[in-house]
């Protein structure tokens, strides 16, 4: 997923917004290699055809546009799950939504693509980006209830985390502010789901203690929440399917916790 070109040029703006495009594919897929997969495509179509990217769109629009061609004319594909693990059920759950919701969701609560936006990347009207967008936040209103922690350090964040999180109709079943305290809260409470911050109160890595857990708890959807996603997006290790940027909205929160429910981000995160 490397090109080269002068600054500020066509691949340097494709360079730019490749690491939100990679974060677009993988909550869509949840999985990183299957959203890596379909970004290097889109990067492929576009080094042979640059006609492919729209000259009167942004370039993170029209980069996020060509992809979407792609997914859509591979039936949006999640891989192939094995029977019973997390993201098989998530398929059989999805194929009961609204076709292309949660592209739409994703794009303008993640990525936070306004309508006009979401209408070009999909290729659809302004009109049906909004019915899109409202009939998938009407369905994720009826998701599955879950369990989860969260793991923050600052305390007024992590409380707002479970407002929006116990609102939906979770169950936190506690916070923590330590790499310490979030692997001792997993092993007393272990949780469906897991939003973490990356640097923590003790300076240790929140991406450690995920990792820790996980080791023990495979399977559990992680979400991290950071102020610089550019840190978990250089594309040269393991990566998380959800991944928030901070300031984040409540939206984006809504949005992130209904999609990790459905789908696994666990493999193992290095520094």
């Amino acid at each position: 997923m490397h090109v080269e070109d002068r600054p500020g040029g066509p691949a340097s703006q494709i360079a730019e917004n490749l690491p939100y495009l990679r974060r677009h594919a993988r909550a869509l897929s949840g999985s990183q290699s299957v959203g890596d997969r379909y970004a290097a495509e889109t990067l492929e179509v576009i080094l042979k055809d640059r006609t492919s990217l729209d000259p009167d769109l942004s370039p993170r629009i029209a980069l996020f546009q060509a992809f979407h061609r792609i997914w859509a004319s591979a039936g949006a594909p999640t891989g192939d799950p094995a029977p019973g693990t997390l993201q098989e059920r998530a398929e059989r759950h999805m194929a009961r939504l609204t076709p292309r919701s949660r592209e739409a969701l994703l794009l303008g609560t993640i990525e936070e693509c306004g309508f006009d936006d979401i209408a070009a990347v999909m290729d659809t009207t302004q009109v049906e980006a909004e019915r899109l967008v409202e009939a998938a936040l009407a369905e994720m209103r009826t998701t599955v209830r879950g369990t989860l922690i969260i793991i923050e350090d600052e305390g007024v964040i992590a409380m707002d985390i479970k407002n929006i999180a116990t609102d939906m109709g979770h169950e936190v079943l506690g916070t923590a502010r330590t790499h310490e305290q979030a692997v001792a809260l997993a092993k007393r409470h272990p949780p469906q789901l897991i939003l973490a911050d990356i640097q923590l109160a003790d300076d240790s890595s929140g991406i450690d203690a995920v990792n820790e857990i996980l080791s023990s708890l495979p399977d559990i959807p992680v979400i991290f929440i950071t102020a610089y996603p550019e840190r978990l997006l250089q594309g040269d290790r393991p990566e998380p399917a959800f991944l928030i940027t901070k300031p984040y909205s409540d939206t984006q929160v809504r949005s992130a916790i209904s999609q990790a429910m459905f789908f696994s981000s666990t493999d193992p995160l290095t520094e």
